[in-house]
């Protein structure tokens, strides 16, 4: 069986790591309720449970049911748990793992962290490009826009890796990205042109729907073409509750919302309108003098 976490360099920075791992999830019992409902059990595991598991060298399994759990959870953006996933993405050879860790980083990491993720869209493991691809939605760094255009254009790349790379590339307004986006259009498969169309419109402003030699003769006229700020929220999975949710009244589920990227602006608010200017009462009338 490959050993989860290669000898070397980095055993150090592991069991730095997991010592701060340990001590953590060992502080945050009281916190269970946020990963409760991860195991579909009347006795889910603890945070305590879940930070074990989630460094436990000797059972990958172990590393991606821990770190899946503390990625979940409300509290996996401590420092401890960051480092955690950046070293198993960098340094883990279990697919599944590292598979794991990237959508953890995903959820808790910064802008800087979409590097290390990009790194990932080379991986010969295509589960791993495609936590990649979906992790890189969440995380905004114009630094690594190039990369996600430049793989969505090879046709030898999965279409399910294509259409999440189309999805990411809304967030960049570049003429690199646009003319990848238009090139989509021309694809065979039908979700890598709706996602590029989508992004397309989301970086202009403009629709021109699946025509590809429309958007490109809009962008030769327009002096300007794309916008200032850009509305991009990352998406996230939702569906409806149905009957045998509502049985566990105690673990009903509750789906993420849309949000900005990490690294990404906020979009100004519109200005408040101004309130008018209160209009002078007229001034009464000059009393006549005597007579």
């Amino acid at each position: 069986m490959l050993r989860a976490v290669r000898q070397g360099p980095g055993s150090m920075n592991f069991a730095c790591i997991a010592l701060g791992c340990a001590a953590l999830s060992a502080g945050c019992d009281q916190m269970s309720s946020d990963i409760g409902d991860a195991s579909n059990s009347l006795f889910p595991p603890t945070p305590a449970e879940a930070g074990r598991w989630a460094v436990d060298n000797s059972d990958p399994e172990n590393q991606r049911r821990g770190v899946l759990l503390l990625g979940n959870s409300g509290f996996g953006g401590e420092k401890a748990y960051i480092d955690l996933y950046r070293l198993y993405i960098d340094e883990n050879t279990d697919p599944l793992v590292k598979q794991t860790a990237i959508q953890a980083l995903a959820r808790h990491g910064s802008a800087e962290d979409a590097v290390l993720v990009a790194k990932q869209l080379d991986s010969p493991v295509e589960q791993i490009r495609l936590a990649a691809a979906r992790g890189l939605q969440r995380l905004h760094n114009p630094a690594i826009a190039d990369q996600l255009w430049k793989k969505l254009i090879r046709e030898d790349e999965p279409a399910a890796v294509r259409v999440e790379l189309a999805i990411a590339l809304g967030q960049y307004s570049t003429r690199d990205s646009f003319e990848a986006l238009c090139s989509a259009l021309d694809d065979r498969e039908l979700a890598i042109n709706l996602a590029a169309a989508d992004s397309l419109r989301l970086i202009t402003g403009a629709d021109f729907g699946l025509e590809a030699g429309r958007w490109r003769a809009w962008r030769d006229a327009t002096p300007d073409p794309f916008r200032d700020e850009v509305p991009y929220y990352f998406p996230t999975f939702e569906r409806q509750l149905g009957f045998g949710d509502y049985i566990m009244f105690w673990a009903i589920p509750t789906f993420e919302q849309p949000g900005v990227p990490a690294g990404m602006r906020m979009p100004p608010e519109p200005p408040a309108a101004a309130a008018p200017e209160p209009v002078p009462a007229a001034a009464p009338p000059a009393a006549a003098p005597p007579a």
